[in-house]
């Protein structure tokens, strides 16, 4: 029998992240049911489209098209008094749901709350009792995002992630309200972009013929060959359904290092006249790799053609070209890169290194884009114009915002999703240092020695996924959450100093969420330890002991 009388969810409806501001809630309650129509105002059309889908099919709602003038509506509308992604949501049992964004994306985050008040119901792909009602109580949300740039690096050059699981991943991003994904293509173990004018970087540069299972050091191998690529129409897509969630994509193309998968399908890549570069196969194994493209005329042009496809595909103002982890040894021993390195100053492979990245920043600067690198690219001298994501810890992004260059803070010590959750042995293929739910939510991205002018250079956070260890959907969701809900929230949210953050609060706020990600199907890490079936027993990591360095 239909559900016609639902308790309504709680005010501010146990949300995650958190608004700046909640009023309420009045006595009433609004109810969305089949007489609800849906008036999208100009510039809302995106989020219209996206709630008849997901509240529509959650609830058996039809969401006709109306007026906004009618006593049950869901109004949208877009005033650009709000902050562009701020929005106002409020709900009142004489007219309905009202939400008005600063700008589209505005609206699309107001929609996002509304669904987490309605409860775990709508998160669902189909009614669980048709004629169920969907009611929130009376109240008014006020809310816009700490920071511009909320991200999760996805790495899906380690571990292939087919197309679908991508777009699952952008949905779960914007139920988080985080706006970028940065999608880490390529490197030593796999090329998964195709390009039309290099097809070998696909025929052969997206396939290994096995893969190490855990550490680098674990004597455990997967012998099954592994890979797969993005078409151009695949990548379109995922970039399309991005941006009607208002998510942007951010590709990566990494050089000078992390490039054997590159040379093994193009040997010329390579610094030939050191090691026999038709002899490197698609790398099977993990860390830090020392085959490095060489510094030639040729690999210029070659990325420069790469990158002309690429920005065909990717509308992002940024453009990540890695630059991190590129060992010296081969340019130090070829002939060929000695003489490129005798042309600058100052003569030193860092130097060198630097050379390839002030090529591309101009060469992406001369098309209207912005480079942004791993925070290797200060050594030698930044790239002027170039933007840093700083992984090494703090100190980098620091140095960078302190010379006037925007910073994307994601150190490894604080957010990177792959290190391990808790201490207990149980956990699934130990990875560096502890990371809780609580030391994820008390991660500050502003380091305390920058002034206010320079702490306007961090441009946001960003979580980082590296998939070495994580070989299926089922291991991405055990290590990303819960945590990416506790890093959205240190994105979005203007909280208090890290010692002053109200976990408390936030762990009473995530029961409610925890129901939200069951309806969404994401095996996430429980808060009592891993499931049997989330274990993997044998499989060697590499935990580090005691906590991380602030460095």
């Amino acid at each position: 029998m239909p559900d016609t009388h639902p308790t309504p969810t709680a005010p501010g409806g146990g949300l995650v992240p958190a608004p700046l501001s909640i009023d309420g809630p009045g006595r009433g309650t609004v109810r969305l049911g089949a007489d609800t129509a849906l008036a999208a105002g100009p510039g809302t059309e995106d989020t219209a489209r996206w709630l008849r889908d997901t509240l529509g099919a959650a609830f058996g709602l039809p969401l006709p098209p109306g007026s906004g003038k009618t006593p049950d509506t869901l109004d949208l509308a877009v005033d650009p008094a709000l902050p562009p992604e701020g929005y106002r949501l409020a709900a009142d049992a004489r007219w309905g749901v009202r939400i008005t964004g600063g700008g589209p994306a505005g609206v699309f985050w107001g929609a996002q709350t509304l669904r987490q008040l309605l409860g775990p119901h709508a998160f669902r792909r189909a009614p669980l009792a048709p004629g169920r009602a969907a009611v929130l109580p009376e109240q008014t949300i006020e809310d816009a995002p700490r920071f511009a740039w909320r991200g999760m690096l996805l790495d899906v050059a380690r571990h292939f992630l087919p197309k679908d699981g991508v777009l699952r991943a952008l949905d779960l991003l914007a139920a988080h309200k985080l706006n970028v994904l940065h999608l880490h293509l390529t490197d030593d173990q796999g090329w998964r972009i195709e390009i039309r004018r290099y097809p070998k970087l696909t025929e052969v540069g997206a396939w290994r013929e096995r893969t190490k299972l855990g550490h680098r050091t674990s004597p455990l191998w997967d012998e099954r060959p592994h890979g797969g690529y993005y078409t151009q129409d695949d990548l379109r897509e995922i970039v399309a359904y991005a941006a009607q969630r208002h998510i942007t994509v951010v590709p990566e193309i990494d050089i000078p290092g992390h490039s054997q998968a590159a040379i093994a399908a193009y040997p010329e890549l390579g610094n030939t006249d050191v090691i026999d570069t038709t002899s490197l196969k698609v790398w099977d194994t993990w860390g830090v790799n020392p085959n490095v493209l060489a510094p030639t005329d040729t690999t210029l042009r070659f990325y420069e053609h790469v990158l002309d496809e690429v920005l065909g595909l990717f509308p992002s103002l940024f453009v990540h070209i890695g630059g991190d982890e590129c060992p010296k040894d081969q340019w130090r021993a070829s002939a060929t890169a000695q003489a490129r390195i005798a042309e600058l100053s100052p003569a030193d492979e860092d130097a060198l290194q630097s050379w390839f990245i002030r090529h591309f920043d101009r060469w992406l600067a001369d098309r209207g884009r912005r480079l942004i690198g791993w925070d290797e690219i200060l050594e030698g001298g930044l790239a002027p114009g170039a933007a840093v994501s700083s992984w090494r810890g703090y100190a980098g992004g620091i140095a960078a915002a302190k010379s006037g260059h925007d910073v994307v803070m994601c150190p490894e010590q604080q957010v990177y999703l792959d290190h391990r959750q808790h201490a207990s042995p149980d956990e699934p293929v130990p990875i560096g240092f502890v990371r809780t739910l609580e030391d994820v939510y008390r991660f500050e991205p502003v380091p305390p020695e920058l002034t206010a002018e320079q702490a306007a250079h961090v441009l946001g956070a960003q979580a980082n996924v590296w998939t070495e260890v994580m070989d299926s959907q089922q291991r991405l969701d055990y290590q990303v959450f819960p945590r990416l809900a506790a890093f959205a929230e240190v994105a979005w949210s203007r909280l208090p100093a890290p010692a002053a953050r109200d976990y408390q609060d936030f762990t009473r706020r995530m029961a409610a969420h925890y129901t939200r990600l069951d309806a969404l199907g994401v095996g996430y890490r429980p808060p009592g330890g891993p499931l049997p079936w989330q274990k993997r027993p044998g499989v060697l990591g590499r935990p580090i002991d005691g906590a991380p360095p602030n460095v």
